[in-house]
Protein backbone atom coordinates (compact mmCIF):
# COMPACT_ATOMS: atom_id res chain seq x y z
CA UNK A 1 0.00 0.00 0.00
CA UNK A 2 1.57 3.41 -1.00
CA UNK A 3 1.72 6.52 0.65
CA UNK A 4 -1.04 8.49 -0.94
CA UNK A 5 -3.72 5.25 -0.68
CA UNK A 6 -7.02 6.18 0.23
CA UNK A 7 -8.49 3.82 3.21
CA UNK A 8 -12.39 3.06 2.03
CA UNK A 9 -14.56 3.31 5.24
CA UNK A 10 -17.34 1.07 5.55
CA UNK A 11 -20.38 2.45 3.63
CA UNK A 12 -23.32 3.07 5.27
CA UNK A 13 -25.62 2.34 2.14
CA UNK A 14 -24.93 0.82 -1.58
CA UNK A 15 -26.39 1.66 -4.25
CA UNK A 16 -26.06 -0.52 -7.55
CA UNK A 17 -26.52 1.28 -10.30
CA UNK A 18 -24.46 -0.65 -12.50
CA UNK A 19 -25.94 -0.49 -16.36
CA UNK A 20 -27.72 2.59 -15.56
CA UNK A 21 -26.62 5.74 -17.80
CA UNK A 22 -26.14 9.67 -16.88
CA UNK A 23 -28.45 11.00 -15.67
CA UNK A 24 -30.09 7.99 -13.31
CA UNK A 25 -26.67 7.05 -11.28
CA UNK A 26 -27.20 10.45 -9.78
CA UNK A 27 -30.23 10.77 -9.44
CA UNK A 28 -30.30 7.32 -7.40
CA UNK A 29 -27.15 8.75 -5.40
CA UNK A 30 -28.73 12.20 -4.54
CA UNK A 31 -31.93 10.20 -3.43
CA UNK A 32 -29.88 7.55 -1.23
CA UNK A 33 -28.17 11.06 0.10
CA UNK A 34 -31.37 12.65 1.44
CA UNK A 35 -31.78 9.67 3.48
CA UNK A 36 -28.51 9.61 5.18
CA UNK A 37 -27.04 11.91 7.91
CA UNK A 38 -24.91 13.90 7.94
CA UNK A 39 -21.16 12.28 7.81
CA UNK A 40 -22.28 8.75 6.43
CA UNK A 41 -20.56 6.84 3.44
CA UNK A 42 -22.34 6.75 0.44
CA UNK A 43 -21.12 3.86 -2.10
CA UNK A 44 -22.57 3.91 -5.56
CA UNK A 45 -21.32 1.00 -8.02
CA UNK A 46 -21.42 1.66 -11.81
CA UNK A 47 -20.82 0.89 -14.97
CA UNK A 48 -21.37 4.19 -17.32
CA UNK A 49 -18.18 5.04 -18.59
CA UNK A 50 -19.28 8.64 -17.76
CA UNK A 51 -20.05 8.24 -14.09
CA UNK A 52 -16.14 9.15 -12.58
CA UNK A 53 -16.96 12.47 -13.81
CA UNK A 54 -20.01 13.01 -13.04
CA UNK A 55 -19.34 12.04 -9.50
CA UNK A 56 -17.07 14.42 -9.92
CA UNK A 57 -18.96 17.22 -10.90
CA UNK A 58 -22.01 16.79 -8.62
CA UNK A 59 -19.81 16.26 -5.73
CA UNK A 60 -18.18 19.78 -6.36
CA UNK A 61 -21.44 21.03 -7.03
CA UNK A 62 -23.42 19.34 -3.89
CA UNK A 63 -20.50 20.09 -1.30
CA UNK A 64 -20.64 16.24 -0.58
CA UNK A 65 -16.96 14.81 -0.30
CA UNK A 66 -15.76 12.24 -2.89
CA UNK A 67 -13.73 10.16 -0.72
CA UNK A 68 -12.70 7.65 -3.45
CA UNK A 69 -13.16 6.09 -6.73
CA UNK A 70 -11.95 2.87 -7.23
CA UNK A 71 -12.62 0.37 -10.04
CA UNK A 72 -14.05 -3.18 -8.96
CA UNK A 73 -11.41 -6.30 -9.40
CA UNK A 74 -12.55 -7.35 -12.63
CA UNK A 75 -12.71 -3.12 -14.38
CA UNK A 76 -16.38 -4.11 -14.78
CA UNK A 77 -17.34 -1.44 -12.82
CA UNK A 78 -16.37 1.60 -10.84
CA UNK A 79 -17.33 2.48 -6.73
CA UNK A 80 -17.69 5.52 -6.03
CA UNK A 81 -17.76 6.31 -2.12
CA UNK A 82 -19.23 9.76 -1.33
CA UNK A 83 -19.79 11.15 2.55
CA UNK A 84 -22.84 13.32 3.13
CA UNK A 85 -22.46 16.91 4.04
Amino acid sequence: MSDNAVTIPTPHMTVDAAGLKCPLPILRAKKALAQMESGQILEVITTDNHAERDFQAFCAQTGNTLIAQTPSPDQSAVHHYLQRR
